[in-house]
């Protein structure tokens, strides 16, 4: 299918703040893919917030990709994504605008920040979708070929589900649900574990049960915690793509990771994703609204291929890491609060229009913050039994995090308190992306 005057305009996205410089071709394939397939105008969005080596190296590569019709690539910097929101906050005229260009753009690790600024710089491009990939993993290859996850994200997001069902090898939707959008569309991942704790579990399974099972509320029986150990972070497995098989139902978020998903403009344009900074897993907010709402979505199993970077493990990176692990579980406090009571309210989630209220969504967020703590330093007492019985760096990494613990309580919260201030003013920073250039002088790249 060749590019047409009316052809949908897509944003293929990759945040990145690590070399990457073999992935970057082949993200620039599969959006040269979009394009051919499905006459797509795919804008491919870069956000590099490495530093200025491993960037320079980065658009080198950019500055070598082929010309493809229907491809336009933007490799945006942090200084450049600065400027851009700097704008979008003034022309939102927002109060306090220096504590949304830092919950928009924050100086540490924030999974859900990058992806945020993509969904402004998407709205500014005037696109229709995103569509997420991590520089951390690759794609499949099958018969020779890179197994694309866009094959199935383009042709539905935004149709309705009825219009889906013909296109899918199977339904399982509600028949009151068939007349709503389709709104996300995503798979997960083969190979390494989402999560780097892979070695805990070969040192100790006994320990690494207790670890992981702190992502549960406490008052869940032993058997749905040990259930919920052997299924954490560990994707789809390992088989490998032999063909495709798609679903129409309420996502499970369990079976979509966000190194491959997409959404409909408009969900990510109605609510944003957490900002909260080194803390892991704060990027998955969207799939579990998208299901509580119950709003249709695209199951497909184009499963990305995961693997770790050695930072992770060397001695500056361990304790940086491990302390994303240990905020994820913190804020588990607050978000099963608000994924629960989501569950409950269901279609009051969402407006007359089908879209997702806002209100609704800060409303919860804000009652999570006067939880009672007292679980969260039952989970720092529990971490640190278990990282002082593994020893070693474990046990070094259990004696920072003594020193940190009232620091990691008010950052656990405080974190959803940053969340429903940024939900709060959302709509109004995306209304003025949509009319903001990418470059000060009016240029969109």
């Amino acid at each position: 299918m060749n590019q047409s005057a009316a052809a949908p305009r897509i944003c293929l996205t990759l945040p990145t703040n690590r070399a990457c410089s073999a992935t970057l071709p082949a993200i620039h394939e599969e959006a040269a893919y979009a394009a051919h397939r499905f006459g797509a105008d795919v804008r491919l969005l870069i956000l590099d917030s490495s530093d200025d080596l491993t960037r320079t190296e980065h658009a080198a590569v950019v500055a070598g990709l082929p010309p493809v019709p229907g491809v336009s690539v933007h490799h945006l910097g942090e200084e450049p994504q600065r400027d851009f929101l700097r704008r979008v906050v003034r022309s939102a005229g927002l109060p306090d605008p220096d504590r949304l260009l830092r919950l928009m753009l924050p100086p540490t690790v924030s999974y859900g920040a990058c992806t945020n600024r993509a969904f402004l710089l998407a709205a500014a491009l005037g696109c229709r979708s995103v569509h997420r990939r991590d520089s951390d993993s690759t794609y499949q290859l099958h018969a020779g070929q890179r197994v694309f996850p866009v094959h199935h994200e383009l042709p539905w997001l935004g149709r309705p589900a009825t219009e889906a069902a013909a296109g899918v090898t199977r339904t399982d939707l509600d028949a009151t649900r068939a007349d709503r959008p389709v709104s996300l569309a995503g798979a997960s991942f083969i190979g390494e574990l989402s999560v780097d704790i892979g070695e805990i579990r070969s040192l100790d399974e006994g320990v690494h049960h207790d670890v992981v099972s702190l992502w549960a509320p406490p008052g869940w029986p032993e058997e749905r915690k040990r259930e919920l150990v052997e299924e954490s972070f560990t994707g789809a497995g390992t088989t490998p793509f032999t063909g495709d098989h798609t679903t129409l139902t309420l996502v499970d978020p369990m079976r979509v990771d966000m190194c491959n998903v997409a959404f409909d403009h408009a969900v990510y344009e109605r609510i944003p994703l957490p900002p909260a900074t080194d803390t892991i897993g704060s990027d998955y907010f969207l799939l579990h609204l998208v299901h509580d709402a119950g709003l249709p979505g695209i199951l497909h199993n184009r499963h990305i291929e995961n693997f770790h970077t050695p930072e992770r493990r060397s001695d500056t990176g361990f304790p940086a890491y491990q302390r994303r692990f240990v905020k994820f579980l913190l804020s588990m406090l607050y978000f099963h609060h608000v994924y629960d009571r989501m569950a409950a309210e269901g279609d009051r989630l969402l407006d007359e229009t089908l879209r997702v209220r806002p209100d609704a969504i800060t409303a919860l967020l804000r009652e999570s913050t006067g939880l009672d703590r007292a679980e969260n330093v039952w989970r720092l007492d529990r971490v640190d039994t278990a990282y002082r019985k593994l020893g070693g760096r474990y046990a070094a990494f259990a004696d920072l995090l003594a020193a940190e613990r009232d620091r990691l309580l008010d950052e656990a919260e405080s974190d959803i308190a940053d969340f429903a201030h940024l939900v709060e003013a959302w709509p109004a920073l995306v209304r003025a992306a949509r009319t903001t250039a990418l470059s000060p002088g009016g240029g969109r790249a």
